[in-house]
């Protein structure tokens, strides 16, 4: 089994809704920042107590794993300038980045404003920069991919998001997505196990179904578009038929008896946490509502709606969505808890 020594990454490739990327800092992206929702008051309250980037109250599953493996939380690539900043682990996600480019986006003529340069083939272009940072030789850094867990996602999620909240065609322009979304995944990864990479994680997409923001923004009078939970049917439908073609394009790659290829299953969890909140801590009332936003049957009426004037609730914990749109660190916690306790487990491919 492939070490995870002091020194050795681990790698992170993500991006989903934020669900697992500190946001770029000021600098990075001007024009955007500092004013992006996760650089002001209330992101951050519960863990840092101020805001980091991160579209949560506090921690991320990314986090939760750096912690388990027994390392920092992961530098952001476009924060660190040294090979000593990543000696420990390193973050090539950008919130809001997509599988697919940012001109494929602009061919479909959505609005950019939202949509980062950033897409997974950069990311990927970004770690071999710091990977030749952190190994000279060739030796170094075959030796530096077999002892690191590479995270690559969740990705995709964002491909459907943009076009979703820019109200376009779910049939004609949003569903034809997934082949496309499936092959960028498909080519990072076989890049990485190129490069020497001998155990990758690849998360699934979420049940969108049961986002505060989807519910308000695909509100029905039908009471058969809804689940037993309350989450619309169709919505999660997608998500997992995104999921059922990641699997199988996962279970090409993983022949390679070189390789460990392990599926995060985000949708699995955040549906048990939906369907059943008080088993795993969580209000049943407030299950489907976010903990800051701006008012409405889930509190979430504005695809932006967390802000120092929101609606915040008392208490994050008992809360599953954070903002609307992105989960609270409790509800990442038990995400991140049922990918480390998996089969094959991350921590069973490291020695300590």
């Amino acid at each position: 089994m492939p070490p995870c020594p002091p020194g050795k990454l681990p790698a992170a490739i993500s991006a989903c809704s934020a669900w697992a990327t500190p946001s770029p800092t000021p600098a990075t992206l001007p024009g955007w920042l500092p004013t992006s929702p996760p650089y002001c008051p209330p992101y951050g309250e519960t863990f840092f107590h101020r805001p980091t980037g991160r579209y949560c109250d506090g921690r991320l599953i990314v986090d939760f794993i750096a912690e388990a493996l027994k390392l920092p939380l992961l530098t952001p690539f476009l924060v660190g300038k040294t090979a000593e900043d990543f000696q420990q682990g390193a973050n090539f996600a950008v919130s809001g980045a997509t599988a697919l480019s940012q001109q494929f986006f602009k061919d479909m003529g959505l609005d950019l404003t939202i949509i980062p340069p950033f897409s997974l083939d950069v990311q990927v272009e970004w770690f071999k920069r710091v990977l030749h940072m952190l190994g000279p030789t060739e030796h170094e850094r075959k030796d530096i991919m077999s002892s690191s867990v590479f995270l690559v996602g969740e990705i995709g999620g964002n491909d459907y998001n943009h076009p979703f909240f820019q109200n376009r065609s779910f049939s004609a322009e949003i569903k034809p997505l997934v082949p496309k979304v499936i092959q960028k995944i498909e080519n990072a990864t076989k890049v990485l196990i190129g490069l020497g990479a001998k155990t990758i994680v690849v998360p699934g997409n979420c049940p969108i179904g049961c986002i505060p923001r989807y519910l308000t923004m695909f509100q029905s009078n039908n009471p058969g578009d809804y689940d037993a939970a309350g989450c619309i049917s169709w919505l999660n439908d997608f998500a997992e038929e995104h999921n059922r073609a990641l699997r199988l394009m996962l279970e090409r790659i993983a022949r390679n008896p070189t390789v460990t290829i392990v599926y995060g299953d985000y949708y699995g969890a955040t549906l048990e946490i939906t369907r059943s909140p008080q088993k795993h801590g969580f209000r049943k009332d407030v299950a489907l509502t976010a903990c800051c936003g701006d008012g409405g049957p889930h509190n979430s009426g504005k695809l932006f709606s967390c802000n120092p004037t929101s609606i915040l609730c008392p208490y994050p914990s008992k809360h599953i969505s954070w903002d609307g749109l992105h989960l609270t660190e409790a509800a990442y916690q038990f995400v991140a808890r049922g990918l480390l306790d998996a089969a094959p487990s991350i921590l069973s491919k490291c020695r300590y």
